[in-house]
Protein backbone atom coordinates (compact mmCIF):
# COMPACT_ATOMS: atom_id res chain seq x y z
CA UNK A 1 0.00 0.00 0.00
CA UNK A 2 1.02 3.67 -0.97
CA UNK A 3 2.08 5.95 1.97
CA UNK A 4 1.88 8.80 -0.23
CA UNK A 5 -0.63 11.13 0.36
CA UNK A 6 -2.50 14.22 -1.30
CA UNK A 7 -4.53 15.60 1.84
CA UNK A 8 -5.49 18.99 2.53
CA UNK A 9 -6.80 20.25 5.69
CA UNK A 10 -8.95 22.87 6.01
CA UNK A 11 -10.75 24.67 9.04
CA UNK A 12 -14.97 25.86 8.74
CA UNK A 13 -16.61 28.50 11.17
CA UNK A 14 -20.60 28.32 11.63
CA UNK A 15 -21.07 31.42 13.64
CA UNK A 16 -24.54 31.86 15.10
CA UNK A 17 -26.10 34.99 15.99
CA UNK A 18 -29.62 36.05 17.49
CA UNK A 19 -31.74 38.98 17.07
CA UNK A 20 -35.63 39.85 16.70
CA UNK A 21 -36.66 36.04 18.57
CA UNK A 22 -34.71 34.55 15.36
CA UNK A 23 -31.61 32.81 15.62
CA UNK A 24 -28.86 33.70 12.06
CA UNK A 25 -25.94 32.62 10.87
CA UNK A 26 -22.86 33.79 9.22
CA UNK A 27 -22.62 33.48 5.37
CA UNK A 28 -19.97 34.57 3.00
CA UNK A 29 -20.30 34.63 -1.05
CA UNK A 30 -17.39 33.24 -2.90
CA UNK A 31 -16.28 32.47 -6.18
CA UNK A 32 -13.21 30.38 -7.46
CA UNK A 33 -11.75 30.94 -10.83
CA UNK A 34 -14.38 30.70 -13.48
CA UNK A 35 -16.81 28.92 -11.30
CA UNK A 36 -20.02 30.63 -10.39
CA UNK A 37 -20.34 32.37 -6.92
CA UNK A 38 -21.76 29.86 -4.18
CA UNK A 39 -22.80 30.51 -0.58
CA UNK A 40 -20.61 28.88 1.98
CA UNK A 41 -19.09 29.16 5.58
CA UNK A 42 -16.37 30.84 6.30
CA UNK A 43 -13.09 29.37 6.11
CA UNK A 44 -10.24 27.98 4.33
CA UNK A 45 -7.07 25.64 4.20
CA UNK A 46 -5.08 25.38 7.51
CA UNK A 47 -1.42 27.04 6.96
CA UNK A 48 2.11 24.69 7.70
CA UNK A 49 2.90 26.56 10.73
CA UNK A 50 -0.32 27.36 12.22
CA UNK A 51 -2.57 25.95 14.95
CA UNK A 52 -6.34 24.63 13.89
CA UNK A 53 -7.82 27.31 16.26
CA UNK A 54 -5.62 30.04 14.61
CA UNK A 55 -6.54 29.27 11.04
CA UNK A 56 -10.36 29.05 12.04
CA UNK A 57 -9.66 32.65 13.47
CA UNK A 58 -7.57 33.66 10.86
CA UNK A 59 -10.09 33.15 8.05
CA UNK A 60 -12.71 34.28 9.87
CA UNK A 61 -11.00 37.41 10.60
CA UNK A 62 -10.10 37.91 6.95
CA UNK A 63 -13.28 36.75 5.07
CA UNK A 64 -15.64 38.79 7.50
CA UNK A 65 -14.34 40.96 9.58
CA UNK A 66 -15.22 38.98 12.47
CA UNK A 67 -13.37 38.45 15.74
CA UNK A 68 -14.70 35.61 18.27
CA UNK A 69 -12.84 34.61 21.36
CA UNK A 70 -14.10 31.42 21.86
CA UNK A 71 -14.62 29.10 19.23
CA UNK A 72 -15.79 25.20 19.66
CA UNK A 73 -14.59 22.70 18.07
CA UNK A 74 -17.84 20.47 16.23
CA UNK A 75 -16.76 17.57 13.91
CA UNK A 76 -14.32 16.60 11.15
CA UNK A 77 -15.81 16.36 7.80
CA UNK A 78 -13.91 14.63 5.40
CA UNK A 79 -15.70 10.56 5.12
CA UNK A 80 -17.65 11.68 1.80
CA UNK A 81 -13.85 12.00 -0.03
CA UNK A 82 -15.53 14.17 -2.79
CA UNK A 83 -16.97 16.56 -0.71
CA UNK A 84 -14.58 19.35 -2.47
CA UNK A 85 -14.72 18.41 -6.28
CA UNK A 86 -11.87 20.50 -6.45
CA UNK A 87 -9.04 18.42 -4.10
CA UNK A 88 -9.34 16.03 -1.24
CA UNK A 89 -9.93 18.22 2.19
CA UNK A 90 -10.44 16.93 5.40
CA UNK A 91 -12.56 20.38 6.76
CA UNK A 92 -12.66 20.92 10.84
CA UNK A 93 -15.66 22.56 11.78
CA UNK A 94 -15.76 25.09 14.69
CA UNK A 95 -18.88 27.00 15.54
CA UNK A 96 -19.39 29.97 17.61
CA UNK A 97 -21.93 32.11 19.41
CA UNK A 98 -22.20 36.25 19.23
CA UNK A 99 -24.48 38.96 19.54
CA UNK A 100 -24.81 40.32 16.07
CA UNK A 101 -25.25 44.08 17.39
CA UNK A 102 -21.83 44.09 18.56
CA UNK A 103 -20.14 43.13 15.10
CA UNK A 104 -19.21 45.25 12.33
CA UNK A 105 -19.25 42.35 9.37
CA UNK A 106 -17.61 43.26 6.13
CA UNK A 107 -16.56 40.73 2.91
CA UNK A 108 -12.42 40.22 2.37
CA UNK A 109 -9.92 38.28 1.17
CA UNK A 110 -11.75 35.62 -1.39
CA UNK A 111 -15.26 35.86 -0.27
CA UNK A 112 -17.43 38.64 -1.93
CA UNK A 113 -20.15 38.57 -0.07
CA UNK A 114 -20.73 38.63 4.03
CA UNK A 115 -24.08 38.58 5.50
CA UNK A 116 -26.00 37.01 8.24
CA UNK A 117 -29.08 34.72 6.72
CA UNK A 118 -31.86 32.96 9.46
CA UNK A 119 -31.21 29.78 9.84
CA UNK A 120 -34.66 28.78 8.34
CA UNK A 121 -33.60 30.43 5.20
CA UNK A 122 -30.34 29.51 4.21
CA UNK A 123 -30.33 28.04 0.73
CA UNK A 124 -28.44 25.42 -0.85
CA UNK A 125 -24.64 25.88 0.32
CA UNK A 126 -21.43 24.23 -1.09
CA UNK A 127 -19.99 21.47 -0.05
CA UNK A 128 -21.23 19.74 2.32
CA UNK A 129 -21.85 22.74 4.21
CA UNK A 130 -25.80 22.16 5.05
CA UNK A 131 -24.62 19.22 6.76
CA UNK A 132 -22.25 21.07 8.68
CA UNK A 133 -24.99 23.34 9.75
CA UNK A 134 -27.61 20.68 10.86
CA UNK A 135 -24.76 19.43 12.91
CA UNK A 136 -24.36 22.63 14.22
CA UNK A 137 -27.71 22.98 15.31
CA UNK A 138 -28.07 20.26 16.94
CA UNK A 139 -24.87 20.52 18.70
CA UNK A 140 -26.39 24.26 20.26
CA UNK A 141 -29.84 22.49 21.14
CA UNK A 142 -28.45 20.02 23.31
CA UNK A 143 -25.74 22.05 24.89
CA UNK A 144 -28.49 24.95 25.46
CA UNK A 145 -29.61 22.61 28.08
CA UNK A 146 -26.61 21.74 30.17
CA UNK A 147 -24.71 25.00 29.55
CA UNK A 148 -25.61 28.82 29.84
CA UNK A 149 -24.69 29.12 26.33
CA UNK A 150 -27.46 30.99 25.63
CA UNK A 151 -26.32 34.17 26.91
CA UNK A 152 -23.66 34.51 24.27
CA UNK A 153 -26.46 35.31 21.62
CA UNK A 154 -27.64 38.22 24.13
CA UNK A 155 -26.50 41.79 24.64
CA UNK A 156 -24.78 42.39 28.06
CA UNK A 157 -28.21 43.49 29.38
CA UNK A 158 -31.22 41.71 28.50
CA UNK A 159 -35.16 41.36 29.43
CA UNK A 160 -35.99 38.44 30.83
CA UNK A 161 -38.42 37.53 28.26
CA UNK A 162 -35.62 37.60 25.89
CA UNK A 163 -33.94 35.12 27.66
CA UNK A 164 -36.90 33.07 27.61
CA UNK A 165 -37.72 33.51 23.59
CA UNK A 166 -33.97 32.87 22.89
CA UNK A 167 -34.85 29.20 24.19
CA UNK A 168 -38.33 28.62 22.81
CA UNK A 169 -36.36 29.99 19.40
CA UNK A 170 -33.84 27.31 19.19
CA UNK A 171 -35.08 24.83 20.71
CA UNK A 172 -38.26 25.13 18.45
CA UNK A 173 -41.05 24.60 21.51
CA UNK A 174 -42.87 26.52 24.00
CA UNK A 175 -41.77 26.17 27.44
CA UNK A 176 -42.91 26.83 30.73
CA UNK A 177 -42.58 30.16 31.54
CA UNK A 178 -42.83 30.66 35.28
CA UNK A 179 -40.91 27.46 36.13
CA UNK A 180 -38.24 28.37 33.78
CA UNK A 181 -37.79 31.73 35.66
CA UNK A 182 -37.94 29.79 39.05
CA UNK A 183 -35.14 27.63 37.57
CA UNK A 184 -32.91 30.24 35.95
CA UNK A 185 -33.06 32.74 39.10
CA UNK A 186 -32.30 29.95 41.88
CA UNK A 187 -28.67 29.46 40.43
CA UNK A 188 -27.84 33.10 41.28
CA UNK A 189 -25.90 33.47 37.89
CA UNK A 190 -28.05 36.39 36.78
CA UNK A 191 -28.38 39.42 38.21
CA UNK A 192 -31.05 42.19 38.49
CA UNK A 193 -29.41 45.50 36.80
CA UNK A 194 -30.88 49.03 38.12
CA UNK A 195 -31.88 49.55 34.25
CA UNK A 196 -34.84 49.32 32.22
CA UNK A 197 -36.32 48.50 29.01
CA UNK A 198 -35.86 51.45 26.65
CA UNK A 199 -39.21 50.29 25.39
CA UNK A 200 -42.26 53.03 26.22
CA UNK A 201 -44.75 50.77 25.74
CA UNK A 202 -46.49 49.74 28.43
CA UNK A 203 -44.93 48.77 32.52
CA UNK A 204 -40.98 49.69 32.69
CA UNK A 205 -39.03 46.19 32.51
CA UNK A 206 -36.15 45.24 34.76
CA UNK A 207 -32.83 44.09 32.34
CA UNK A 208 -30.80 41.20 33.93
CA UNK A 209 -27.10 40.25 33.07
CA UNK A 210 -25.53 37.03 33.63
CA UNK A 211 -22.22 36.69 35.95
CA UNK A 212 -19.93 34.91 34.63
CA UNK A 213 -17.52 35.19 37.75
CA UNK A 214 -20.56 33.61 39.97
CA UNK A 215 -20.71 30.88 37.35
CA UNK A 216 -17.22 29.93 36.98
CA UNK A 217 -16.78 29.75 40.66
CA UNK A 218 -20.04 27.73 41.13
CA UNK A 219 -18.55 25.07 38.51
CA UNK A 220 -15.43 25.06 40.43
CA UNK A 221 -17.38 23.97 43.18
CA UNK A 222 -19.12 21.00 41.37
CA UNK A 223 -21.94 23.06 40.32
CA UNK A 224 -24.05 21.54 37.47
CA UNK A 225 -26.51 23.86 34.97
CA UNK A 226 -29.33 21.83 33.67
CA UNK A 227 -32.36 23.14 32.13
CA UNK A 228 -35.10 20.51 31.35
CA UNK A 229 -38.32 20.49 28.71
CA UNK A 230 -41.34 18.01 28.59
Amino acid sequence: MSANQNIRVAVDAIVFGYQNNQLYVLLIEQKFGSSESYWAFPGGLVQNDESLQAAVKRELKEETNVAVNYLEQLFTFGDDVLRDPRNRVISVAYFALVDPSKLIIKADSDAEKVQWCKVEEVPTLAFDHNLILKKAIERVKAKLTYEPIGFDLLPNEFLFSELENLYCTILEKEIDRRNFRKKILSYGIIEETANFSPVKTGRPAKLFRFNTHKYNALVKEGFHFEIKFA
